[in-house]
């Protein structure tokens, strides 16, 4: 998935039935959802199960609730969406699957003029795939890494992301969906399992 342009939207309602969980969300204006359609939710890979008054529903399972912020989403929460990136789009940032990583956790947010630095704490092991002025996705947003620590690394947010994302709200403390980059992963089992 591309994410650059998206919509942010809000959660209509919240449902545990049984390990699985379902949720449902407000669909953007001009928007085409069918069943069957992949969607972005904070950096979630979600299927669209069934659409009804300017509303879709997707489902999400034990693997998805125990690796992502999913469960912590309530009524009337904003999320991020995000649609397919299809083949003849433009790509403005870098590819992201919707395949959390892991759940981070934000250090500290500060304001740095008209923007904000966000401080991310990650479990070690994924911090491998992170690398100063290269590419993370925060809760399905494409990001540059601005500085790295032991066990964190910084993002500076521009006024737009801002304005046009839930990291607006994010505050100390919170957790945040994240997805390393792709490549990274790749070149990392290539080297590991010297392919």
């Amino acid at each position: 998935m591309e994410v650059s342009r998206q919509p942010s939207s809000r959660t209509s309602s919240l449902l545990g039935k049984g390990d699985s969980f379902f949720v449902w969300i407000e669909k953007p204006k001009g928007w085409k959802i069918r069943a069957g359609d992949s969607i972005s939710i904070s950096g979630v890979c979600s299927t669209v199960r069934s659409m009804k008054s300017g509303r879709f529903e997707v489902e999400y399972m034990p693997e998805t609730l125990s690796k992502t912020t999913v469960g912590n989403f309530e009524k009337g929460m904003i999320v991020n969406l995000e649609r397919s990136l299809r083949l003849n789009d433009l790509v403005d940032g870098h590819l992201v699957l919707g395949h959390v990583d892991c759940v981070g956790r934000a250090i500290d947010v500060k304001s740095d003029g008209g923007s904000k630095v966000m401080r991310i704490k990650v479990p070690k092991k994924f911090l491998e795939f992170i690398a100063p002025k290269g590419s993370v996705a925060i809760d399905g947003i494409s990001l540059t890494v601005v500085d790295m620590g032991k066990d964190w690394f910084t993002v500076s947010l521009v006024s737009y992301t801002l304005e046009n994302t839930n990291l607006i709200s994010v505050k100390a403390g919170q957790e945040v969906n994240i997805e390393v980059d792709i490549i990274a992963k790749y070149v990392n089992r290539m080297l590991v399992n010297k392919l």
